[in-house]
């Protein structure tokens, strides 16, 4: 039979209430009923549930996250997986649980988080931008939801949101290209559609510009977001050998993987040929060859910093966070040649 909070407080001579208090670290039980709860608990190797963790708080010291856990999505969107992993670390730290909730299936963006709102499940809610709209964000504001979302909405709103500076990555990118004094720079970008690609580009082609550098569109080219369409979108034009570009910037490591492939058919040779540079080393960077330059950007920290913002706000509801974090850092591979 499973040990009990009621088997914890029999055994110390202590209420089920005092139990609670203990393992919430309530300050006002004295230290020597603090030391008598913790040692029934070792001696019956009690191990608390969520409930009876917030018996005395009436509270359920549950945070929930909310994304796309569709099948596929850890190679979509590999970053999300290291968000959550510094979510999880930062609010285990102070003594929360963290429950996943799936949005892949909703019948229409937000139904999820609705309901986890009406079922007032959880002290707070973490979301991700994808699953973010305008209905949503009158209901969180409307109940007061304690709530950090994951990405810059792509409205106005009181939401708390934190987000990376992409476009600064993009300006990252532009810096080391001139400072290698690589001006002829092919950009290899996801979907048209995709924030999060359209915000690099935007900040590399700020970052060339300022510099009286320009990029024209023959040296932007989309892709279909995949390693194999990176592929087949780089290999033609690095085929025409008459007009190659200096450089190479992908948008991510699994694009770069794509070009990688094709710069290994042509039989071009990286820096000799061509220098190369890749956003994020998570996938893929770690195994092209040779080690690509990454500019990346520490998503697990971004995670801890939205589950300590996250216990902030349910310590002071009325605080408005809206900040970008963690900033880019540029990773020295063997692909560029600084001059």
């Amino acid at each position: 039979m499973a040990i009990t909070i009621s088997d914890v407080a029999n055994e110390a001579g202590v209420s089920k209430s005092t139990v609670s208090k203990v393992l919430n670290h309530w300050t006002t039980i004295s230290p020597k009923t603090v030391a008598r709860v913790q040692a029934a608990i070792d001696k019956l190797h009690y191990v608390p549930n969520a409930r009876a963790v917030s018996f005395a708080r009436q509270a359920a010291k549950n945070i929930v996250y909310l994304t796309d856990l569709g099948q596929g999505t850890a190679y979509q969107n590999p970053h999300m997986f290291d968000i959550m992993s510094g979510v999880h670390h930062e609010l285990t730290r102070h003594h929360y649980t963290l429950t996943l909730v799936d949005t892949s299936e909703e019948s229409y963006p937000g139904e999820r988080a609705i309901q986890e709102i009406q079922r007032r499940s959880a002290d707070g809610l973490i979301i991700h931008g994808s699953a973010v709209n305008e209905v949503l964000a009158q209901h969180i504001l409307k109940d007061n939801v304690p709530h950090i979302i994951i990405g810059h909405p792509n409205f106005e709103s009181r939401l708390c949101w934190i987000d990376t500076d992409h476009a600064l990555a993009g300006e990252y990118a532009a810096a080391h290209m001139l400072a290698c004094n690589y001006y002829d720079v092919l950009f290899v970008a996801g979907r048209k559609s995709d924030i999060l690609s359209s915000q690099r580009l935007k900040g590399f082609l700020k970052g060339m510009l300022n510099q009286k550098h320009h990029i024209p569109n023959k040296r932007i080219c989309y892709t279909n977001a995949t390693r194999l369409g990176a592929y087949e979108t780089v290999l033609p034009v690095l085929q025409d050998r008459a007009s190659l570009p200096q450089a190479i910037v992908c948008e991510n490591s699994t694009l770069a993987l794509g070009v990688s492939r094709a710069i290994t058919e042509l039989s071009l040779s990286i820096p000799k040929d061509m220098g190369f540079l890749t956003f994020d080393c998570y996938p893929y960077a770690g195994i092209i060859d040779p080690a690509p330059t990454v500019i990346d950007i520490n998503v697990y920290d971004m995670g801890i910093q939205a589950g300590n913002m996250m216990i902030r706000k349910l310590e002071y509801p009325d605080l408005l966070i809206q900040s970008f974090t963690t900033l880019p850092i540029l990773i020295q591979g063997k692909s560029t040649v600084p001059c």
